[in-house]
This record gives C-alpha cells, sequence and structure tokens, in this order.
C-alpha cells in the first residue's frame, strides 16, 4: 500500500495546512515542465498529486488512514527489512547503453531505487546513462520496514566503457573544464583544470621563496 505521507514528507498527525505547504514544495520540485519532461519526475510528480488529492479531502483522507491503519497491523512490523537480489544485467557500460536491473525485497514497506526514486517491493528497470561521474555510476537500494524504522541498504557501481583511447581522452578533457560542485576550499566552483593550475602556481611560489631564502 502506497504511503502518501511519505511521498510529501509529512507525519500522519499533518494538519491541512502542511499538506499544501509539502504539496506546494514537492510541485514546484518535481514539476515535469521543470525538468525536461523527464520519466523519473513525470513519475514522481504524478505520485505526489494523487497523495495531495486524497489527504486534502477530509473524507477520502479518513478511509486512506483506516486502510492505512490496517495495512500496518497486518504488516509483519517485528521480521527487519532484508534484500534478496539486486542486480545489473551489466556492470560495465558505455554512456547510453541500456541498463537492465532488478530487485526483490522483503518485509520492507518502502523501498527506493536511487537515483530514480520509489518503487515496489520487487521488480525490474530499464534505463540509459546519460552521465557518468568519475566514470562511475552508483545505483543504491534502500529497503525500510518503517514500522521498525529500520534500513537495509545495497549498491551497484557501474563503471564507463569507451569505444576507443581517443572518447577516452576527450571525456577526460570535458570533465577537467566543466564546473564543480562549490566546496569550503572551491568556493566559486571552479573546474578542476583552474584548481590544478592553481595549485601549480602556488607550488611554484613557494619554491622560488625557498630557493630565495638559501640563496
Amino acid at each position: 500500500m502506497k504511503d502518501y505521507y511519505y511521498f510529501l514528507g509529512i507525519s500522519q498527525e499533518a494538519s491541512e495546512e502542511d499538506i499544501k505547504k509539502a504539496y506546494r514544495k514537492l510541485s514546484l520540485k518535481y514539476h515535469p515542465d521543470k525538468n525536461d519532461n523527464d520519466d523519473f519526475f513525470a513519475d514522481r510528480f504524478r505520485e505526489i498529486q494523487e497523495a495531495y488529492e486524497t489527504l486534502s479531502d477530509p473524507a477520502r483522507r479518513h478511509s486512506y488512514d483506516q486502510n492505512l491503519e490496517s495495512h500496518q497491523r497486518s504488516f509483519r512490523y517485528n521480521v527487519p527489512p532484508a534484500i534478496k537480489t539486486f542486480s545489473a544485467n551489466k556492470i560495465h557500460a558505455k554512456k547510453g547503453e541500456e541498463i537492465i536491473i532488478s530487485w526483490q525485497t522483503t518485509n520492507a514497506d518502502v523501498v527506493k531505487v536511487l537515483p530514480f526514486g520509489l518503487e515496489k517491493p520487487y521488480g525490474e528497470r530499464i534505463f540509459k546513462i546519460t552521465e557518468f561521474k568519475d566514470g562511475k555510476f552508483q545505483l543504491l537500494l534502500h529497503a525500510t520496514n518503517s514500522l521498525l524504522h529500520k534500513t537495509v541498504v545495497q549498491g551497484i557501481t557501474i563503471t564507463e566503457v569507451f569505444e576507443n583511447d581517443s572518447e577516452k581522452f576527450k571525456n577526460t578533457v570535458e570533465e577537467m573544464f566543466k564546473p564543480q560542485p562549490r566546496t569550503r576550499i572551491n568556493k566559486a566552483g571552479q573546474p578542476k583544470i583552474v584548481m590544478l593550475l592553481l595549485g601549480i602556481m602556488i607550488l611554484a611560489i613557494a619554491v622560488y621563496i625557498l630557493v630565495k631564502n638559501f640563496s
């Protein structure tokens, strides 16, 4: 049974105003028009709408709460969640190549496959990797028993394969010139090449000062 409170990131005691605020915030974040009509965001947006339409209607919410409570009572709340299988048809792939992953969990009422989002306790998903990070693409399966507040996690790492050395060199160069996430050291989010050149300059200045002091 879908947990609409989980979809909206609110508690079961949330007020009508809390529900509206959560819906407004999430609908703006996941609206397909703002995310190039990506399938993941479209699916997530539909889940958010479905949750809001149910919880914002007092009669529908009351009926849903009763069904959710019954589901939780029948759920095996005293058994921790487990991941039986989590696999991919390949762990080495080229950019744009089709990947198939499958999974099966037990005793989990909330299941997520990152970076995609909420999924069924068992299933299969087909996707294409459009971007690798440092030559890798990370998949994480989260299986949660929300009544026990316990989660188990399992990961799959898919490494990038290049057709030839020139393509690998091209990707390396592109990565060097791509803006980086802002950090305490790299506050402006400068590309790796800029930080590398800056480091070389600082090292050269330090060597120059040392040589000058000892001459």
